[in-house]
Protein backbone atom coordinates (compact mmCIF):
# COMPACT_ATOMS: atom_id res chain seq x y z
CA UNK A 1 0.00 0.00 0.00
CA UNK A 2 1.36 3.45 -0.88
CA UNK A 3 3.02 5.23 2.03
CA UNK A 4 3.69 2.06 4.13
CA UNK A 5 6.60 -0.35 4.43
CA UNK A 6 5.96 -3.71 6.09
CA UNK A 7 3.50 -3.90 8.88
CA UNK A 8 2.83 -0.77 10.84
CA UNK A 9 5.82 1.12 9.42
CA UNK A 10 4.92 4.44 7.89
CA UNK A 11 7.06 5.74 5.02
CA UNK A 12 7.17 9.55 4.88
CA UNK A 13 5.90 10.97 1.58
CA UNK A 14 8.55 12.09 -0.89
CA UNK A 15 9.49 15.75 -0.75
CA UNK A 16 10.36 18.07 -3.58
CA UNK A 17 13.91 19.51 -3.51
CA UNK A 18 12.56 22.91 -2.48
CA UNK A 19 10.49 21.38 0.34
CA UNK A 20 13.49 19.39 1.56
CA UNK A 21 15.63 22.54 1.58
CA UNK A 22 12.95 24.34 3.57
CA UNK A 23 12.84 21.51 6.10
CA UNK A 24 16.62 21.56 6.46
CA UNK A 25 16.58 25.33 6.89
CA UNK A 26 13.95 25.04 9.64
CA UNK A 27 16.12 22.57 11.48
CA UNK A 28 19.20 24.74 11.38
CA UNK A 29 18.03 27.94 13.02
CA UNK A 30 15.02 27.50 15.27
CA UNK A 31 15.74 30.99 16.61
CA UNK A 32 14.15 32.47 13.49
CA UNK A 33 11.13 30.20 13.27
CA UNK A 34 8.83 31.92 15.75
CA UNK A 35 7.81 35.59 15.90
CA UNK A 36 9.29 36.49 19.28
CA UNK A 37 10.05 40.20 19.37
CA UNK A 38 12.15 39.88 22.53
CA UNK A 39 14.42 37.41 20.77
CA UNK A 40 14.56 39.40 17.56
CA UNK A 41 15.62 42.56 19.39
CA UNK A 42 18.68 40.71 20.68
CA UNK A 43 19.91 39.88 17.20
CA UNK A 44 23.09 41.77 16.43
CA UNK A 45 21.86 44.15 13.76
CA UNK A 46 23.44 46.49 11.22
CA UNK A 47 21.53 49.04 9.12
CA UNK A 48 23.00 50.00 5.74
CA UNK A 49 21.45 53.19 4.38
CA UNK A 50 21.79 54.68 0.92
CA UNK A 51 20.97 58.34 1.69
CA UNK A 52 20.66 59.16 -2.02
CA UNK A 53 18.02 56.52 -2.74
CA UNK A 54 14.36 57.56 -2.94
CA UNK A 55 13.18 58.91 0.40
CA UNK A 56 15.88 57.17 2.47
CA UNK A 57 17.27 60.51 3.64
CA UNK A 58 13.86 61.38 5.10
CA UNK A 59 13.67 57.99 6.81
CA UNK A 60 17.15 58.24 8.30
CA UNK A 61 16.08 59.86 11.59
CA UNK A 62 13.49 57.13 12.22
CA UNK A 63 16.02 54.44 11.38
CA UNK A 64 18.63 55.95 13.70
CA UNK A 65 16.12 56.10 16.54
CA UNK A 66 15.11 52.48 16.01
CA UNK A 67 18.75 51.41 15.83
CA UNK A 68 19.64 53.27 19.02
CA UNK A 69 16.76 51.62 20.88
CA UNK A 70 17.87 48.15 19.79
CA UNK A 71 21.63 48.64 20.11
CA UNK A 72 22.26 48.47 16.35
CA UNK A 73 24.71 50.39 14.21
CA UNK A 74 23.84 52.53 11.16
CA UNK A 75 26.28 52.85 8.26
CA UNK A 76 25.77 55.08 5.20
CA UNK A 77 26.86 54.26 1.67
CA UNK A 78 29.08 56.70 -0.20
CA UNK A 79 29.54 55.18 -3.66
CA UNK A 80 28.27 52.43 -5.99
CA UNK A 81 28.77 48.86 -4.63
CA UNK A 82 29.61 50.30 -1.21
CA UNK A 83 26.55 48.60 0.30
CA UNK A 84 28.00 45.19 -0.56
CA UNK A 85 31.27 46.11 1.14
CA UNK A 86 29.39 47.30 4.24
CA UNK A 87 27.31 44.12 4.32
CA UNK A 88 30.46 41.98 4.15
CA UNK A 89 31.88 44.01 7.03
CA UNK A 90 28.67 43.36 8.98
CA UNK A 91 29.11 39.62 8.44
CA UNK A 92 32.73 39.85 9.59
CA UNK A 93 31.44 41.57 12.74
CA UNK A 94 29.06 38.61 13.34
CA UNK A 95 25.89 40.57 12.64
CA UNK A 96 22.84 38.30 12.47
CA UNK A 97 20.42 40.77 10.86
CA UNK A 98 21.62 43.13 8.10
CA UNK A 99 19.06 45.68 6.94
CA UNK A 100 19.06 47.55 3.62
CA UNK A 101 17.46 51.00 3.69
CA UNK A 102 17.03 52.26 0.14
CA UNK A 103 15.77 51.22 -3.28
CA UNK A 104 16.13 48.13 -5.43
CA UNK A 105 19.80 48.80 -6.11
CA UNK A 106 20.63 49.01 -2.40
CA UNK A 107 18.59 45.86 -1.78
CA UNK A 108 20.57 44.05 -4.48
CA UNK A 109 23.95 45.14 -3.13
CA UNK A 110 23.24 44.18 0.48
CA UNK A 111 21.49 40.90 -0.28
CA UNK A 112 24.31 39.87 -2.63
CA UNK A 113 26.66 39.65 0.35
CA UNK A 114 24.20 37.59 2.42
CA UNK A 115 23.31 34.84 -0.07
CA UNK A 116 24.29 31.44 1.28
CA UNK A 117 24.98 32.69 4.83
CA UNK A 118 23.05 32.28 8.07
CA UNK A 119 22.53 36.05 8.36
CA UNK A 120 19.02 37.41 7.87
CA UNK A 121 18.32 40.13 5.32
CA UNK A 122 16.03 42.94 6.46
CA UNK A 123 14.47 45.56 4.22
CA UNK A 124 13.22 49.11 4.76
CA UNK A 125 12.05 50.03 1.24
CA UNK A 126 12.64 53.63 0.23
CA UNK A 127 12.75 53.41 -3.57
CA UNK A 128 10.15 53.95 -6.26
CA UNK A 129 9.53 50.36 -7.38
CA UNK A 130 10.05 48.01 -4.43
CA UNK A 131 9.14 44.79 -6.22
CA UNK A 132 10.56 42.44 -3.58
CA UNK A 133 9.09 44.41 -0.70
CA UNK A 134 5.64 44.38 -2.29
CA UNK A 135 5.86 40.66 -3.00
CA UNK A 136 6.80 39.90 0.60
CA UNK A 137 4.30 42.33 2.14
CA UNK A 138 6.96 44.71 3.47
CA UNK A 139 5.97 47.70 1.31
CA UNK A 140 4.31 50.60 3.12
CA UNK A 141 5.34 53.08 5.75
CA UNK A 142 8.72 53.21 7.48
CA UNK A 143 6.94 52.26 10.70
CA UNK A 144 5.52 49.15 9.02
CA UNK A 145 8.95 48.02 7.82
CA UNK A 146 10.57 48.66 11.22
CA UNK A 147 7.80 46.76 12.99
CA UNK A 148 8.50 43.74 10.76
CA UNK A 149 12.13 43.87 11.89
CA UNK A 150 10.88 43.75 15.50
CA UNK A 151 8.14 41.13 15.25
CA UNK A 152 8.46 39.34 11.90
CA UNK A 153 9.97 35.96 11.16
CA UNK A 154 12.75 34.73 8.95
CA UNK A 155 11.92 32.72 5.84
CA UNK A 156 14.09 31.39 3.06
CA UNK A 157 13.61 32.66 -0.49
CA UNK A 158 15.12 31.85 -3.85
CA UNK A 159 17.63 34.11 -5.56
CA UNK A 160 18.79 34.27 -9.16
CA UNK A 161 21.89 34.76 -11.28
CA UNK A 162 21.90 36.53 -14.65
CA UNK A 163 25.20 36.12 -16.48
CA UNK A 164 26.72 35.63 -13.02
CA UNK A 165 25.13 38.77 -11.53
CA UNK A 166 22.81 38.19 -8.54
CA UNK A 167 19.19 39.31 -8.69
CA UNK A 168 16.32 39.00 -6.25
CA UNK A 169 13.27 40.50 -7.94
CA UNK A 170 13.70 40.41 -11.72
CA UNK A 171 16.27 40.49 -14.49
CA UNK A 172 15.92 40.86 -18.23
CA UNK A 173 17.08 41.83 -21.69
CA UNK A 174 15.67 44.03 -24.40
CA UNK A 175 13.60 47.12 -23.73
CA UNK A 176 13.65 46.83 -19.94
CA UNK A 177 17.46 46.75 -19.87
CA UNK A 178 17.76 49.73 -22.21
CA UNK A 179 15.22 51.81 -20.27
CA UNK A 180 16.97 50.93 -16.99
CA UNK A 181 20.21 52.32 -18.41
CA UNK A 182 18.51 55.61 -19.30
CA UNK A 183 16.57 55.79 -16.04
CA UNK A 184 19.68 55.26 -13.93
CA UNK A 185 21.32 58.30 -15.53
CA UNK A 186 18.53 60.64 -14.39
CA UNK A 187 19.25 63.05 -11.57
CA UNK A 188 15.74 62.59 -10.15
CA UNK A 189 13.66 59.43 -10.41
CA UNK A 190 10.28 58.04 -9.51
CA UNK A 191 7.45 56.17 -11.19
CA UNK A 192 6.39 59.10 -13.39
CA UNK A 193 9.96 59.64 -14.62
CA UNK A 194 10.18 55.93 -15.42
CA UNK A 195 7.01 56.14 -17.51
CA UNK A 196 8.17 59.21 -19.44
CA UNK A 197 11.61 57.66 -20.02
CA UNK A 198 9.96 54.46 -21.28
CA UNK A 199 7.66 56.39 -23.62
CA UNK A 200 10.57 58.31 -25.15
CA UNK A 201 12.59 55.13 -25.75
CA UNK A 202 9.60 53.20 -27.13
CA UNK A 203 9.35 55.53 -30.12
CA UNK A 204 12.72 54.38 -31.49
CA UNK A 205 13.24 50.96 -29.92
CA UNK A 206 13.44 47.94 -32.23
CA UNK A 207 12.39 44.45 -31.04
CA UNK A 208 14.87 41.59 -31.41
CA UNK A 209 14.78 37.88 -32.21
CA UNK A 210 15.64 35.66 -29.26
CA UNK A 211 16.33 31.96 -28.89
CA UNK A 212 15.28 30.67 -25.47
CA UNK A 213 16.83 27.38 -24.35
CA UNK A 214 15.21 25.36 -21.58
CA UNK A 215 15.77 21.67 -20.79
CA UNK A 216 17.14 20.98 -24.25
CA UNK A 217 14.24 22.70 -26.02
CA UNK A 218 14.63 25.91 -28.03
CA UNK A 219 11.85 28.48 -28.44
CA UNK A 220 12.34 31.30 -30.94
CA UNK A 221 10.47 34.56 -30.32
CA UNK A 222 10.53 38.10 -31.62
CA UNK A 223 10.20 40.16 -28.50
CA UNK A 224 10.06 43.70 -27.23
CA UNK A 225 11.47 42.62 -23.88
CA UNK A 226 12.30 39.37 -22.11
CA UNK A 227 11.89 39.31 -18.34
CA UNK A 228 13.11 36.59 -16.02
CA UNK A 229 11.42 37.05 -12.65
CA UNK A 230 12.04 35.63 -9.21
CA UNK A 231 9.23 37.63 -7.60
CA UNK A 232 5.86 38.18 -9.26
CA UNK A 233 6.53 41.77 -10.34
CA UNK A 234 9.03 44.43 -11.36
CA UNK A 235 7.72 46.86 -8.73
CA UNK A 236 4.85 49.35 -8.47
CA UNK A 237 2.56 46.28 -8.79
CA UNK A 238 3.60 45.79 -12.44
CA UNK A 239 3.12 42.01 -12.37
CA UNK A 240 5.28 40.61 -15.13
CA UNK A 241 5.02 37.09 -13.61
CA UNK A 242 1.55 36.89 -12.03
CA UNK A 243 1.24 33.92 -9.73
CA UNK A 244 4.99 33.57 -9.41
CA UNK A 245 6.38 32.39 -6.08
CA UNK A 246 9.65 33.33 -4.54
CA UNK A 247 10.31 30.03 -2.79
CA UNK A 248 9.46 27.36 -5.40
CA UNK A 249 12.90 26.87 -6.95
CA UNK A 250 11.72 28.25 -10.31
CA UNK A 251 12.21 31.33 -12.47
CA UNK A 252 9.38 32.79 -14.54
CA UNK A 253 10.26 33.97 -18.06
CA UNK A 254 7.92 36.33 -19.89
CA UNK A 255 8.65 37.41 -23.47
CA UNK A 256 6.50 40.37 -24.55
CA UNK A 257 5.82 40.69 -28.30
CA UNK A 258 6.56 43.87 -30.29
CA UNK A 259 4.57 46.79 -28.87
CA UNK A 260 2.60 49.06 -31.20
CA UNK A 261 -0.05 51.75 -30.90
CA UNK A 262 -2.65 49.00 -31.21
CA UNK A 263 -1.54 46.62 -28.47
CA UNK A 264 0.48 48.97 -26.26
CA UNK A 265 -2.26 50.17 -23.91
CA UNK A 266 -3.90 46.72 -23.53
CA UNK A 267 -0.51 45.20 -22.66
CA UNK A 268 0.14 47.95 -20.11
CA UNK A 269 -3.26 47.40 -18.49
CA UNK A 270 -2.67 43.65 -18.35
CA UNK A 271 0.73 44.24 -16.75
CA UNK A 272 -0.89 46.08 -13.86
CA UNK A 273 -4.00 43.92 -13.45
CA UNK A 274 -2.04 40.67 -13.38
CA UNK A 275 -3.20 39.16 -16.67
CA UNK A 276 -0.16 39.71 -18.90
CA UNK A 277 0.01 35.98 -19.61
CA UNK A 278 -3.33 36.11 -21.40
CA UNK A 279 -2.25 38.73 -23.94
CA UNK A 280 -1.87 37.68 -27.56
CA UNK A 281 1.74 36.84 -28.46
CA UNK A 282 3.09 36.74 -24.90
CA UNK A 283 5.32 33.72 -24.24
CA UNK A 284 5.57 32.47 -20.64
CA UNK A 285 7.93 29.72 -19.46
CA UNK A 286 8.84 28.40 -16.02
CA UNK A 287 11.98 26.56 -14.98
CA UNK A 288 15.15 26.63 -12.89
CA UNK A 289 17.42 27.68 -15.77
CA UNK A 290 17.18 29.54 -19.07
CA UNK A 291 19.67 30.60 -21.73
CA UNK A 292 18.62 33.54 -23.89
CA UNK A 293 20.52 34.21 -27.11
CA UNK A 294 20.27 37.34 -29.27
CA UNK A 295 22.11 38.46 -32.39
CA UNK A 296 24.62 40.75 -30.71
CA UNK A 297 26.09 41.64 -27.35
CA UNK A 298 24.04 44.13 -25.36
CA UNK A 299 22.73 45.13 -21.97
CA UNK A 300 21.05 43.12 -19.25
CA UNK A 301 19.60 44.36 -15.98
CA UNK A 302 19.40 42.80 -12.53
CA UNK A 303 16.87 44.51 -10.24
CA UNK A 304 17.32 47.61 -12.41
CA UNK A 305 21.13 47.59 -12.27
CA UNK A 306 22.63 47.47 -15.78
CA UNK A 307 25.50 45.31 -17.03
CA UNK A 308 27.10 44.63 -20.41
CA UNK A 309 26.71 41.04 -21.59
CA UNK A 310 27.42 38.88 -24.62
CA UNK A 311 24.88 37.53 -27.11
CA UNK A 312 24.10 34.51 -24.90
CA UNK A 313 22.93 35.10 -21.33
CA UNK A 314 22.23 32.38 -18.77
CA UNK A 315 19.69 32.80 -15.97
CA UNK A 316 19.85 30.36 -13.06
CA UNK A 317 17.85 29.94 -9.84
CA UNK A 318 19.53 29.39 -6.47
CA UNK A 319 16.80 27.72 -4.38
CA UNK A 320 16.14 28.99 -0.86
CA UNK A 321 19.52 30.67 -0.68
CA UNK A 322 18.63 33.82 1.28
CA UNK A 323 17.01 34.35 4.68
CA UNK A 324 14.67 37.34 4.72
CA UNK A 325 12.78 38.97 7.60
CA UNK A 326 9.13 38.96 6.54
CA UNK A 327 5.71 39.64 8.06
CA UNK A 328 4.10 36.81 9.98
CA UNK A 329 1.97 34.55 7.80
CA UNK A 330 2.76 36.58 4.67
CA UNK A 331 4.03 34.48 1.75
CA UNK A 332 2.62 36.35 -1.22
CA UNK A 333 1.96 39.89 -2.29
CA UNK A 334 -1.60 41.12 -2.45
Amino acid sequence: MSGTRGRGQRVPPARSPAASARAQGRGKKSLFRRPRSAVLRRLKTRFIVNPFSGHASRALARVRAHAAASGAEVHLTARPRHATELALMALADDCELVVAVGGDGTLNEVATALVGTDAVFGLVPCGSGDGLGRHLGIHGTISHALEILRSGHSRRIDTGLADGHPFFTAAGVGFEAEVSARFNRLSSRGFLRYLTTSAALWRTFEPEDYQIEQDGRVTTVRAFTVAIANADQYGNNARIAPGGRIDDGLLNLTAVPPVSFVNGLPLLLRLFNGTIGGAHGVCRLTGPRFAVTRSNAGLIHTDGEVHAAGPRVEFVIRPLSLRVMAPDGRHKSS
